[in-house]
C-alpha cells in the first residue's frame, strides 16, 4: 500500500493506495469511534462490492465499541441520477433512521456516487463525517479527491454543490478489473489531464505505456494513480476553494461540461466528454498562437489513437447553445468565459481575454479540430 496526503491543517487526510484495500478494517477503524455508518452505493457496483465494504466497517466497529451498525443506501446507476432527489433520498433514510451527527457517511462507487455522498453528508445536520471508496478509475484520480461535491441541474453540470473534505479516500485497485473498457478509457482521459497541465514527462511516459494502461497493468496503473492523486493533493492544499491555481485541473471541463449538459447528462460518460474538452482546448491553443499545429495534434492522437477515446464533440450541438452554456459555467467571472488554455504541453494557463473569432472556429470546427 502506498499512501498520499492531502495537506490542509487539522483536516488533513490520507489517500491509500493498493490492493485489497476495500476489506481492510485496519484503514477505517481510525475514523469511526462510535460512529453509525451508512454505505451509500448503486445497483452496478453494489452486488460486487457491498457486502465486502461492510464487512470492513463492521468488522472495525466490532473491534472498537463492540456494537456494529451499518446501513447501505443502493441508488440508481449514472450520471442521469446525480441530481438532488437522489440526494433527498439520502436524507429521507438518515432522517428516518433518526441518524446524527456521529455518523459516517461512505461513497462506495464512481464520481456520480461519491458528489452525491459528499454533498449530503456536507448539508445533512449542517455537515457530518464521510469516507470516499472510489470503484472507477475517474474517481480514484480526481473526483474523489479534494472535497468537490454537487449534483448537476437541467441548465449546468455540477452547479449545486459544497467544498466538503472526506476523512480518508481509499483507492482498491483490483476493483478496476470489473470495470468495462470503456469506463477503463474514460478515467484515463484525467489521468491524461494531469500530464497536460504540469507534467509533461507523465504525459510522454502514459503515450508510451498505453497497452499496458489499458489491460490494467498492476504496477503501471497504481504509478499513475499515484502520480494523479500526488499532483491534485499539492494543487489542493495550495488552493482548496478554487480561487485560483485549483482551476487549472479544469482544462477540457468548460467545453465538456457543455457538451455534457447539451447531450443530456449519461450520454456521454464524463472523461469521454473531458477528452473531446482537451482537444478543443487544444485546437483553440494553436488557434491563439500558443502552441504549433503539431503540439495541438499530438494532443489529439494520443487520446484518440493510442487510449482509443471520443474527441470529435458532437455534431449537433450549435455555436450559440455551446456560449450559452459555457457562460453559466462556474468557471466564468463577471461575464466573462474562463478557458484552461495550453502554452505547451506540460504548460497549462487559466485565460479569460480570448478571441471570440478563434473560438467560434474551435466551436465549429468538427472533426478538423488540431488539424
Amino acid at each position: 500500500m502506498q499512501t498520499v496526503v492531502v495537506n490542509l491543517g487539522d483536516r488533513t487526510y490520507p489517500i491509500h493506495i493498493g490492493s485489497q484495500l476495500i476489506t481492510s478494517a485496519e484503514l477505517v477503524a481510525p475514523y469511526l469511534g462510535r460512529s453509525r455508518v451508512v454505505i451509500v452505493s448503486n445497483d452496478v457496483v453494489a452486488p460486487l462490492y457491498l457486502e465486502q465494504a461492510k464487512s470492513a466497517f463492521t468488522a472495525a466497529q466490532s473491534a472498537g465499541s463492540g456494537e456494529s451498525s451499518c446501513k447501505a443506501i443502493v441508488l440508481p446507476d449514472g450520471e442521469a441520477h446525480k441530481n438532488l432527489a437522489a440526494v433527498g433520498h439520502i436524507y429521507d433514510e438518515l432522517l428516518a433512521g433518526k441518524y446524527d451527527r456521529n455518523t459516517v457517511l461512505v461513497a462506495l462507487g464512481g464520481g456520480v456516487v461519491g458528489d452525491i455522498t459528499g454533498f449530503a453528508a456536507a448539508t445533512y445536520l449542517r455537515g457530518i463525517q464521510f469516507i470516499q471508496m472510489p470503484t472507477t478509475l475517474l474517481a480514484q484520480v480526481d473526483s474523489a479527491v479534494g472535497g468537490k461535491t454537487g449534483v448537476n441541474h437541467p441548465l449546468g453540470k455540477n452547479m449545486i454543490g459544497a467544498f466538503h473534505q472526506p476523512q480518508c479516500v481509499i483507492v482498491d485497485t483490483d476493483v478496476l478489473t470489473t470495470l468495462p473498457v470503456r469506463e477503463v478509457r474514460a478515467g484515463l482521459a484525467e489521468v491524461l489531464k494531469y500530464g497536460l497541465i504540469s507534467k509533461p514527462e507523465f504525459f510522454h511516459w502514459l503515450a508510451e505505456n498505453c497497452e499496458k494502461l489499458l489491460h490494467l497493468d498492476q504496477a503501471c496503473m497504481t504509478r499513475a494513480i499515484k502520480t494523479c492523486c500526488e499532483a491534485k493533493a499539492d494543487v489542493v492544499a495550495a488552493d482548496e476553494k478554487e480561487s485560483g491555481v485549483r482551476a487549472l485541473l479544469n482544462l477540457g471541463h468548460t467545453f465538456g461540461h457543455a457538451i455534457e449538459t447539451a447531450t443530456g447528462y449519461g450520454t456521454w460518460l464524463h472523461g469521454e466528454t473531458v477528452a473531446m474538452g482537451m482537444v478543443m482546448a487544444a485546437d483553440l491553443s494553436m488557434r491563439l498562437g500558443w502552441i504549433e499545429q503539431q503540439t495541438a495534434q499530438q494532443v489529439r492522437t494520443v487520446l484518440e489513437n493510442n487510449f482509443g477515446l471520443p474527441v470529435v464533440p458532437p455534431g449537433d450541438i450549435s455555436t450559440q447553445q455551446y456560449l450559452d452554456l459555457m457562460a453559466s459555467d462556474k468557471k466564468a467571472e463577471l461575464g466573462k468565459l474562463r478557458f484552461v488554455l495550453l502554452k505547451a504541453i506540460g504548460q497549462a494557463v487559466i485565460e479569460a481575454d480570448i478571441d471570440s473569432e478563434c473560438l467560434r472556429a474551435t466551436l465549429k470546427a468538427g472533426n478538423r479540430l488540431c488539424r
